[in-house]
C-alpha cells in the first residue's frame, strides 16, 4: 500500500493535485480541505495518501494528515453507501475536527448539507461511525483530539505549513 508520497506540486485544483516524483506525474485525488492547505505549484509537497483498486481503475487519495486519511478510510470501510467519491465530497465540505463533532453530536442536518448527504446517508453516518468517533486504537491515533488540525491557511516562509501544521512543502518529518 501507498501510505505517503512526496514530490514536487506540478499542478493542483480544488480536488486534484499531480504530483511529480522521479520523473512520473501522479494524480491524486484530494479534498477542498486538503488543497486549500497546498503550497505554490512547483513546491515540495507531501500528502497521507490511500489508493483503492478497483476492477477497472486504481486511484490514489490523498490528505493534508493521517487522521483525514484514516478516518477517509473509516467512512468508505464502515459506512453502507459511502464510497470514495462520496467521503471526498463530505471531507471538502467539513473540516475533520467538525465531522467527527457533528458525527459525536448526532447533527443530521449539518452532515446532510454535504453534497449528495440526504438525511439518510447523514443518519446512517452518526449510526455506523458514532461509537468509533474519539475511540483511540491503532489505527486511529488522534481521532479523539478535537483539535488535531491546525487553522488552514496558517502558512510558513517556504510556502509549506508552520511548524505546528503538517509538513507540506517541507522534507521528511525530522
Amino acid at each position: 500500500m501507498i501510505t505517503s508520497i512526496q514530490g514536487i506540486l506540478a499542478e493542483s485544483g480544488l480536488l486534484r493535485a499531480v504530483i511529480e516524483l522521479d520523473g512520473f506525474g501522479y494524480e491524486v485525488n484530494i479534498p477542498v480541505t486538503t488543497a486549500e492547505r497546498l503550497p505554490p505549484v512547483g513546491s515540495t509537497v507531501r500528502l497521507h495518501t490511500l489508493v483503492i483498486y478497483r476492477e477497472d481503475s486504481q486511484t490514489l487519495y490523498g490528505f493534508a494528515t493521517a487522521e483525514d486519511r484514516d478516518f477517509f478510510r473509516l467512512m468508505i470501510e464502515n459506512v453502507t453507501g459511502i464510497g470514495p467519491k462520496m467521503a471526498l465530497s463530505i471531507m471538502s465540505r467539513l473540516s475533520l475536527p467538525l465531522l467527527q463533532g457533528a458525527i459525536r453530536a448526532g447533527d443530521i442536518s449539518t452532515l446532510s448539507k454535504c453534497p449528495g448527504i440526504g438525511k439518510k446517508t447523514a443518519e446512517r453516518l452518526v449510526i455506523e461511525l458514532k461509537s468509533r468517533v474519539g475511540q483511540v486504537g491503532a489505527a486511529s491515533p488522534s481521532f479523539a483530539a478535537e483539535g488535531s488540525l491546525p487553522p488552514a491557511g496558517r502558512q510558513g516562509h517556504d510556502g509549506g505549513l508552520d511548524q505546528e501544521g503538517p509538513r507540506l512543502g517541507r522534507g521528511l518529518p525530522g
